[in-house]
């Protein structure tokens, strides 16, 4: 007969092995967005373009339409919007955006695309799909499982009731700390 260790030991290898995949997809992708305000890994400047537009007397009056008339003259990419602040326009394409200044119809255009395997990392993470929310629910009680079968493999000095509540106490502490002061 089989002791309750190594059903625990069994399960916590098999499932940290099936997971370790997607353990190490979570962790590397959400590290990349909880530093998105400076490295944005789903995209990247592929290149940049000095631009010229000709502007119009009637620019004043509705440069919105008049830069999306225009706006296939200096790139192929698909038109998406634009946000005029001042005498400068931001105008948004597919996988690129343009500055253009107002005043004298210079600019330049970004093109853009998502850093290879981490940018699409990051979009694994973020995703909605109604599958893989539920994978990912299924993933997180196999977390549990593994959390809790590694609970309770060791035995002797180093078991949960020795030591490991200690640890396990202080590692639940930290996050319930830093609600607080969020």
């Amino acid at each position: 007969m089989r002791s309750k260790q190594y059903w625990y030991r069994l399960l916590h290898r098999d499932f940290g092995y099936f997971y370790i995949g997607l353990i190490l997809c979570f962790s590397i992708s959400g590290i990349a967005l909880n530093h998105r305000d400076i490295f944005n890994a789903q995209t990247y400047v592929l290149r940049s373009e000095s631009i010229q537009i000709k502007l119009k007397d009637s620019l004043t009056i509705a440069p919105e339409s008049y830069i999306k008339n225009i706006s296939a003259s200096f790139t192929k990419n698909k038109y998406r919007g634009i946000r005029i602040d001042g005498d400068e326009a931001r105008v948004y394409f597919e996988n690129a955006f343009a500055n253009i200044s107002l005043l004298t119809g210079k600019g330049d255009i970004e093109y853009i695309e998502t850093i290879p395997v981490l940018g699409h990392m990051s979009t694994l993470h973020k995703s909605m799909n109604k599958w893989w929310v539920w994978f990912s629910d299924i993933f997180a009680l196999a977390l549990i499982l593994i959390s809790v079968t590694g609970i309770l493999l060791s035995k002797g000095k180093y078991s949960f009731r020795k030591r490991g509540w200690i640890l396990t106490f202080g590692g639940l502490l930290f996050p319930i700390i830093i609600l607080f002061f969020i």
